[in-house]
């Protein structure tokens, strides 16, 4: 959404609400082909997810499944504009300081218990402020959450905060059934590894190890959806048995560029195969290094500095990406117009001026030219992170940094860095959209430092001027203003270095030509698939 979109009257934002029913109700479609009923979509998926909720822990690969399970309050368009989904219209008072939303009547948990206000106000107030990083930026200026009766809520705010809307998508704000998790211990609910979600389609089983299967939900509220009768999740690790899966049909979708670099190449070029670029841009994503800023010598930015200058981007996206991509000169990558910045510091490949900054902050080398020593955690999602850990560990031994790379699996990673804080640096990806107070500002805001909360500011970076900066940006509402704000963070930001931009990834989804509508929204492959159908 850009920022014009921001300043729709109370007036307008209703009515492209109700204009939006319409266009959901046709199923956004992109295809050309009638939909087909019935089938069994297998999606090729890597990592297994630890749980299947998202509510209160952004598990990245239970992103693409658990909206399969739960509809959120709102989808989104390719232009990046709210449609209607659990909530069929919405407004906000005039002076900005209340958002109402009407929900969906008839909707039900698939339990069959009433699907009502009453779970939007606990899953938010109680779930999603608390424990969710992006909650947590998210609906800050939330004050008090208001069911005045059980098909409306009110939002109360502090302050303005039309970014809102943006961050309501189920993979962002998954809407948990109250009657199941109140008075629960939230993280360990049963209801986690076996949900019960509103969603098009109903969990059935999940085999560790192996796969995940959803049936059809027949009492969905948008009648005559899902197409499809099932979807399976089969985790394969390796991702050229991803990429052969694919090429064999026993699986028909892998997303989020979970193929190799090399087979993508080569499966673009085959007209039995769809590789899809939509469904990402929602997200923003970037791969960062980040550092472990209470651990020496990453305390010292000159040390941090001399790390950015001893790699080659330029390499790491030609070579390690395949071309998918930019490479990323700042916190907000390039594609998030409405507030990238490209007045920042820069730290192009130098490996003179790295080892430079090393003597300057006096880690001279030893009698075997080693300067400093450390651990490197890489994310275990897929080849191009771990090669991207393998480039970093060689890169930095050409100026005398010794590193040491460690495998684990996805929840052990997220465990170590978010949780123990156990690391010296990680590579890892991470969505820093769709607005900035919604995706960036958790990474470099210091009250989003909250170990045991994946995917917030795991270098516990704190800076007082940028936590000013993305405070006020929060809350201006003229869209000249906000970006300036933003400019200024992104320069503060990349001048501190608590962590690295490399890559901003075009991810993509590669799927089976008979496959259609699987990237109807804006959300892509982590959209519901209620759309999605298999062809002739």
């Amino acid at each position: 959404m850009t920022q014009a979109d921001f300043s729709l009257s109370r007036r307008s934002l209703l009515g492209a609400s109700l204009a939006g029913a319409a266009l959901y109700a046709g199923g956004l479609r992109d295809g050309l082909a009638a939909p087909r009923r019935g089938g069994t979509l297998v999606v090729g998926q890597y990592p297994e997810p630890p749980m299947l909720t998202v509510a209160f822990a952004s598990s990245g690969p239970g992103n693409n499944i658990t909206p399969k399970i739960f509809d959120g309050l709102l989808t989104y368009d390719h232009a990046l504009r709210p449609q209607p989904q659990l909530a069929e219209s919405w407004e906000t008072a005039e002076d900005g300081l209340s958002l109402t939303f009407r929900l969906r009547a008839g909707v039900r948990w698939h339990d069959g218990a009433p699907f009502t206000a009453e779970d939007v106000r606990f899953s938010l107030w109680e779930v999603w402020r608390k424990l969710l990083a992006r909650g947590q930026t998210t609906f800050a200026a939330v004050r008090a959450v208001e069911v005045p009766d059980p098909l409306t809520v009110v939002l109360r705010l502090s302050t303005p905060a039309p970014y809102i809307l943006n961050g309501l998508a189920s993979h962002l704000a998954q809407i948990l059934p109250r009657h199941l998790y109140e008075g629960s211990d939230i993280a360990r609910n049963p209801a986690n590894l076996a949900p019960i979600g509103t969603g098009p389609f109903r969990f059935v089983r999940w085999e560790r190890g192996s796969h995940l299967r959803l049936e059809r939900n027949p009492d969905y509220w948008d009648s005559g959806k899902p197409y499809l009768d099932q979807v399976i999740f089969r985790f394969l690790p390796d991702a050229a048995g991803r990429a052969a899966a694919l090429e064999s049909g026993d699986v028909q979708l892998v997303a989020e560029t979970g193929i190799p670099g090399s087979d993508l190449v080569r499966l673009a070029r085959d007209p039995a195969f769809t590789v899809e670029r939509r469904g990402y841009n929602y997200i923003a994503p970037i791969t960062f290094l980040a550092f472990n800023l209470d651990r020496k010598p990453f305390d010292d930015v000159r040390v941090r500095r001399a790390i950015a200058h001893a790699i080659d981007r330029d390499f790491l996206l030609r070579h390690v990406w395949y071309g998918y991509g930019q490479v990323a000169t700042g916190p907000l990558p390039q594609g998030l117009s409405s507030f990238y910045s490209a007045d920042v510091p820069l730290y192009p490949y130098d490996p003179a001026r790295a080892r430079a900054l090393l003597d300057e902050a006096g880690l001279a080398p030893d009698a075997r030219g080693i300067r400093l020593s450390f651990t490197h955690d890489s994310l275990p999602y897929g080849e191009q992170y771990q090669r991207t850990g393998e480039y970093l560990r060689d890169a930095l031994a050409r100026i005398g940094i010794r590193v040491e790379l460690r495998a684990q699996d996805y929840a052990s990673y997220v465990r170590r860095i978010y949780t123990a804080r156990d690391f010296d640096t990680a590579n890892y990806l991470i969505s820093v959209g769709p607005d900035p107070a919604i995706g960036a500002q958790r990474l470099y805001w210091s009250k989003g430092f909250a170990p045991g909360v994946a995917f917030s500011n795991a270098t516990h970076y704190a800076n007082p001027e940028v936590d000013r900066l993305l405070e006020a940006a929060q809350v201006e509402v003229d869209p000249v203003r906000r970006r300036a704000l933003y400019a200024e963070f992104q320069r503060q930001a990349q001048d501190d270095l608590s962590q690295i931009p490399l890559i901003a990834i075009d991810q993509v989804t590669v799927a089976s030509a008979a496959l259609r509508d699987h990237s109807a929204v804006a959300e892509g492959p982590k959209a519901s698939f209620a759309a999605a159908f298999l062809g002739r």
